[in-house]
């Protein structure tokens, strides 16, 4: 684990991407380039955007059933997926088999406010909860990073009347302390992100 991230480091994000962030994934992975991910998640036809804003209509516009489109942008040893209104990011399906041998961190969240965070690792999910109800989590390590999460701006509790208004932001945080990759309203204006459809898993 590593920074000191909070919340607050991330309060750009609504305040900035208010179309993107009312329903998105991200998702970051480890050692792989943005090529590398796309032809791992089977996308196809490749094109080049810039910036989130540039996967809203694209996004909308796919007609292939059981394909998504998504954007990848280099982040050094580190990619970062982009979906707006998908969620394949935290498609256990599809990111189980790719975090072997790798580290994969995802968030997610839908127009309904129904969000997820997962923490991939070695073909195990380590860690997945809602930011929302954070107090409940599952997978291999679930109480693992009970400081981090604190210290991410989460309040554990689960008091009628807990603090979940920053819940989003502390997500964010949150990943950038597993990851020690920190996302900015540069990266989010300006990142040229290669995009393609990628292949849904099927039941």
């Amino acid at each position: 684990m590593t920074g000191t991230t909070t919340a607050a480091d991330y309060a750009w994000l609504e305040e900035r991407y208010e179309d993107f962030m009312e329903a998105f994934c991200v998702t970051l992975v480890r050692g792989l380039s943005p090529e590398e991910l796309l032809g791992e998640l089977g996308a196809g036809g490749y094109v080049r955007t810039t910036g989130v804003d540039g996967l809203y209509e694209p996004s909308f516009a796919v007609s292939e059933p059981n394909r998504t489109f998504v954007g990848a942008v280099s982040l050094g040893e580190w990619t970062l997926l982009a979906e707006h209104n998908g969620l394949l990011g935290i498609t256990h399906e599809a990111m189980l088999p790719l975090s072997r041998g790798r580290t994969v961190v995802s968030h997610f969240r839908n127009v309904n406010a129904v969000d997820h965070f997962c923490w991939y690792e070695d073909g195990e999910l380590r860690l997945h909860f809602e930011p929302l109800f954070v107090y409940h989590r599952d997978g291999t390590h679930p109480d693992e990073l009970l400081v981090e999460m604190r210290e991410s701006g989460f309040d554990l509790s689960k008091d009628d009347d807990r603090d979940y208004t920053h819940h989003t932001e502390a997500a964010f945080a949150l990943a950038h302390r597993i990851t020690g990759v920190r996302l900015t309203p540069e990266l989010f204006a300006s990142g040229e992100f290669l995009c393609g459809l990628a292949r849904e898993p099927r039941d």
